[in-house]
Formats: structure tokens, sequence, C-alpha cells
């Protein structure tokens, strides 16, 4: 009895802790919900622009950039921001594990992201913002949402 209680258990994380893609519009309205639209200035454009161009929206992505990864939907760096208990002197600014940032729930993610724009290279802490968003018409990003 105590194995499939252990077994139900652990199911019951595993499930609860998938990997999600989300949609243009999901993100939108999450970023609404939350305050990271209009956030130190940067729309609810920005930010799913940043998506998109670092993870595709998807929660699982880890890319891994040599003494440091980047994690989760805003690929989140384990140099500065996450602790993966690999990256060699990381601050963990966020004090968050890189192991949440990879699970449906992006609440945790936001508020990370949160902590990255308030640092002195606000948005542009991300490559993908700099090259692929800033300065561009994001409007496809939010049409129809």
């Amino acid at each position: 009895m105590k194995v499939f209680l252990c077994l139900a258990f652990l199911l019951c994380l595993y499930l609860g802790s998938e990997a999600k893609v989300y949609t243009q519009c999901e993100l939108y309205n999450i970023f609404q919900e939350t305050g990271l639209a209009g956030y130190h200035g940067y729309s609810a454009a920005n930010w799913i622009c940043l998506a998109y161009y670092e993870s595709g929206y998807n929660t699982e992505a880890v890319n891994n950039n040599g003494p440091s990864r980047d994690y989760g939907i805003f690929q989140i760096n384990s140099r500065w921001w996450c602790n993966d208990g690999k990256t060699v002197g990381a601050e963990d600014a966020c004090h968050i594990s890189c192991q949440s940032l990879l699970n449906d729930d992006i609440y945790d993610d936001i508020e990370c992201a949160k902590r990255v724009v308030r640092d002195p290279n606000g948005i542009s802490a991300w490559v993908a913002w700099r090259n692929y968003c800033r300065g561009r018409d994001l409007s496809r990003f939010t049409a129809g949402c």
C-alpha cells in the first residue's frame, strides 16, 4: 500500500509540473494579470516577442551557453539569476532554482524576469530582445488578443 501511495504521489508531482508551449494570447493574458505588461515601461508585446525568440514559448527550453545555462520561457541565465547547482560563481539574484523555471507555472519566471528588468540593463539583458524586438513593430505579437 505504501508503495502505491508513493507512486501516486510521484505521479501527481510529475503531472503537476509538466512543461507547456504557450500561445501568444495565453501569455498576453498572463502578462496583463501579473503586471508584467507595462512593467518598467515594456509592453506585453515586448515580453511576448522576447519569449518567442528566447524559447518559442516553451517552458521546458534549456540552452547551454558554456559555463552557464539558460532556463525556461524567458531563458533565465544560471550565472546571474537562478541556481542550477552547476554554474561556478553563480549569483542567484532571483533566489530561485533553475529547475523551477521549466514547468508550466510561469509565475515564478515572471517574478524573476521583473527582477532582471530592474537591473541597469533592463530588458536589454536579453540578447534576443535586442536583436529581434527592440525598435520593431511588435503589434503582431498581440494581434487578436
